[in-house]
């Protein structure tokens, strides 16, 4: 695929100092983790497959103390029991605000590089919506609109556990990309639970793609719909995503969406 010049994600993120105001600024250390990305191929893979890595995004010791808040309540704004509400067997819990440095930070840093591309698929599939260039003006657009109730979150799987394929929409203001990253080590912590994804194009059967994870990796997928080039222009396709049955053991997951819920 060729894929359209994008602006370059470093003039969006040269907005960031301006969120020290708010409180709401990257450490350096996480705008330098997401230099040696190749976003531009990471924006194409996104384009074509719904769906793209980052390896490593975090390390081990990172996914460990993440994890490791689980159990607690402070962090947590409400716990959600999975099997109650017909959504899978599993259970996560919604982070309050203020969110963990590292949480906030990895939001902020990360949606100045998707921006660009969730603005350029929204042209392709004639909607007028436009996102800013800084997390913060989005999270105010959200907020005003009563959006005020954050959305990131840490999942919960036992052995006997999945999570049913659906969409994190929340509200009326929706950013169109979402990521996730595996904090549990496959094959040592729990086996099975794999990462699934799929597409519904129109007249034609659902395509299913599953993202072989390693712990610290992160999925950057699309959360509800994305244009696909057709013979005759653009179309748009619905995307899911859940977990598949987790076979045996533990997982933990950190879920990391952009918009806030009402």
């Amino acid at each position: 695929m060729s894929l359209p010049l994008f602006p370059d994600a470093s003039t969006a993120a040269s907005a960031l100092p301006q969120e020290r105001a708010t409180g709401q600024s990257p450490g350096a250390d996480t705008l330098e983790r997401l230099k040696p990305y190749d976003w531009p191929r990471l924006h194409a893979e996104l384009s074509d497959q719904g769906c793209a890595m980052l390896p490593g995004l975090l390390m081990v010791d990172e996914c460990e103390h993440l994890s490791a808040l689980y159990p607690q309540d402070e962090p947590f704004r409400s716990r959600v029991v999975m099997q109650r509400h017909g959504f899978g067997q599993g259970e996560y819990k919604y982070f309050a605000y203020p969110l963990p440095s590292l949480i906030q930070g990895l939001r902020t840093a990360l949606y100045p590089h998707l921006v660009p591309l969730a603005n350029h698929w929204n042209e392709r599939m004639g909607l007028d919506v436009r996102y800013p260039a800084r997390h913060a003006a989005f999270i105010e657009r959200c907020h005003a609109a009563g959006q005020a109730r954050p959305t990131p979150l840490l999942l919960s799987y036992e052995t006997g556990d999945h999570n049913c394929l659906h969409q994190d929409l929340y509200g009326d203001h929706v950013f169109p990309i979402q990521v996730a990253v595996l904090l549990s080590a496959p094959g040592r912590d729990f086996t099975g639970g794999e990462f699934v994804m799929t597409e519904q194009r129109p007249r034609m059967q659902s395509r299913v793609e599953v993202v072989p994870l390693k712990q610290g990796d992160a999925v950057v997928f699309a959360v509800h719909h994305r244009p696909v080039q057709g013979t005759r222009g653009s179309y748009r396709v619905q995307s899911r995503h859940g977990v598949s049955r987790v076979r045996y053991g533990h997982r933990h997951t950190l879920g990391i969406i952009f918009h806030d819920a009402a």
